[in-house]
């Protein structure tokens, strides 16, 4: 009978080769990461951290990186914001997560000054009238009341939250109850 062998945890290989070539290691983990998605300098870092890789290494990789294009927070910071559209965030809530991921706060503001004003309104907007749809055997504050939540639980400010409420209920002719 042939015994099976534990099979080895994804970077387990690394791991083990850190003695032997930390910059091929580092580099093996930084493209990993990679590949899944872009990943912002930190980001890399912190999964470098994370699997004990010399932090002389790790800088080493992160500059070379950093050199042929493969990170660029700025770039990064861009179309994290340009998706988040889809995704159906607020903007104060998207320039949070890029904080989170390691942005420096002068890449940050330069990408959120490319956002149009009316960026919060149009994703609002969007939502509500896909969540309103689904609200429709509800009482009237009921509607207005998960409306408002689910905006705000999103990370629209309050004026843009009530008034998108408002507009939403409107079209399914209720804005009587709540002007």
């Amino acid at each position: 009978m042939a015994r099976r062998t534990r099979a080895s945890e994804p970077g387990e290989e690394a791991a083990d080769q850190v003695d032997a070539d930390p910059i091929a290691v580092a580099r093996e983990i930084a493209l990993r990461q990679l590949t899944v998605r872009a990943r912002t300098r930190v980001e890399l870092a912190r999964a470098l951290a994370r699997k004990q890789v010399p932090e002389d290494a790790a800088e080493a990789v992160l500059d070379r990186l950093e050199e042929v294009g493969l990170i660029d927070d700025a770039v990064f910071a861009r179309d994290w914001l340009a998706a988040g559209g889809r995704r159906q965030k607020s903007r104060r809530v998207l320039l949070g997560e890029l904080a989170e991921k390691g942005v420096d706060r002068e890449v940050i503001d330069a990408a959120a000054a490319e956002l149009e004003a009316e960026r919060d309104f149009d994703v609002a907007r969007a939502f509500a009238a896909r969540k309103a749809r689904g609200l429709a055997g509800l009482e009237p504050a009921v509607r207005y009341r998960r409306l408002a939540g689910a905006l705000a639980r999103r990370g629209f400010p309050a004026s843009v939250v009530a008034q998108v409420t408002k507009e939403a209920l409107a079209g399914l002719g209720e804005l009587e109850e709540f002007s």
